[in-house]
């Protein structure tokens, strides 16, 4: 491995650490003899990955008190000069990424997902110059394509993420901690999505169910799928190694129900309690050999590169009170998903069914 790449892979190998919250701000990096140790190799290329992740902001170096991880992630500066640099920064990874052979619609999926992993750790400042449309509730990378353009669908507006679990959103709502909520919660005894819910946890209020999309959710697995998982039952098999999503996710719940009715005990299954927040999270588990299966979405399937088996097809729903609706904003969004354009940012993402998006319900 040469000397360019090998200090590329250890950047990334730190950057990594740092995003997944294994190191977090202010902890100290691992000393350039450590490090020489580890990758084998010399002292200047650890320095030069040590300067990489300097320039992007993630790590500070003083005499005497080693390489750290920065203690503010973000900046606060919002100047021309700091946004055209931004660009360039940009431009010179999709060169890179396009001359290796990489398409454009691989890169912007690549993009959203790091995205998706940076704000499982800090929360991006919003702009003075721009309101806030809050959102919590279950993950779906449109949502984090949403987020990216916002500014494209409605001015002054960005669309802030917190992801928690379709029932955490809700719950966000009915204490006033969000202006909409999305969810995929099924009900079993009615067979039916969200409805049930939010007359539980919103009782008395007008809400309207905004139709995201219906998604194919399925088992996640590698390419080659070496433990020639087919199914459920293979879950409880031994050494096959699980990936969860956390309870109160619509698919969590989704998923706790058919091991009931297959009589399978969430016990027998290795893996059943390590949990992950968004299915990016549970594909990337299952790409980089963490977990032999998990389920999630074809659409986070199809950016990782894994195998999917589809086992069920859901209802995913915005979930917005009668005053929320009514703003500029969430009619802007509600107009965006019923255009074509929509549709087809959810076709390139793959695994949804488009039919219903845009659809409004009205819950009394």
């Amino acid at each position: 491995m040469s000397g360019t790449h090998l200090y590329q892979q250890i950047a990334e190998a730190m950057r990594r650490e740092i995003l997944e919250g294994r190191l977090k701000p202010g902890d100290r990096l691992p000393s350039t003899r450590q490090l020489t140790t580890r990758w084998n190799c010399t002292p200047g290329t650890v320095q030069r990955a040590y300067q990489e992740l300097g320039r992007q902001g993630l790590v500070t170096s003083r005499m005497g008190q080693g390489t750290r991880v920065a203690k503010e992630l973000s900046v606060q500066d919002d100047t021309p000069l700091r946004r055209a640099a931004l660009v360039h920064r940009a431009e010179t990874f999709l060169l890179e990424a396009l001359t290796t052979g990489y398409t454009p619609h691989e890169v912007e999926r690549a993009v959203l997902s790091a995205l998706e992993r940076w704000r499982a750790i800090i929360q991006t400042p919003q702009s003075s110059s721009e309101e806030v449309l809050r959102f919590v509730g279950s993950h779906d990378p449109v949502l984090d394509w949403l987020a990216a353009h916002f500014g494209e669908i409605v001015s002054g507006y960005t669309l802030e993420l917190i992801y928690t679990g379709s029932l955490g959103g809700l719950i966000a709502l009915a204490e006033g901690k969000a202006d909409l909520a999305g969810g995929h919660l099924w009900d079993e005894e009615s067979d039916t999505y969200n409805t049930p819910f939010v007359r539980r946890l919103l009782p008395g209020k007008r809400v309207a169910l905004v139709t995201l999309a219906h998604r194919r959710i399925g088992l996640l697995l590698p390419a080659d799928n070496p433990k020639r998982v087919k199914g459920l039952r293979d879950l409880a098999r031994s050494g096959v190694r699980f990936v969860n999503r956390q309870t109160g996710s619509g698919t969590r719940v989704w998923l706790d129900a058919a091991l009931r009715k297959l009589r399978i005990d969430p016990g027998r299954i290795t893996g059943y309690d390590e949990e992950k927040l968004t299915h990016t999270q549970v594909a990337r588990a299952v790409a980089e050999g963490q977990a032999d299966v998990g389920v999630g979405l074809e659409a986070a399937a199809l950016a990782y590169g894994l195998t999917f088996v589809f086992l069920t097809r859901e209802r995913y729903d915005l979930v917005v009170p009668k005053p929320q609706m009514e703003r500029r904003p969430v009619q802007a969004l509600r107009k965006w998903l019923s255009s074509q354009k929509a549709k087809r940012v959810l076709s390139d993402l793959g695994g949804y069914d488009t039919a219903q998006t845009g659809k409004v319900e009205w819950i009394e």
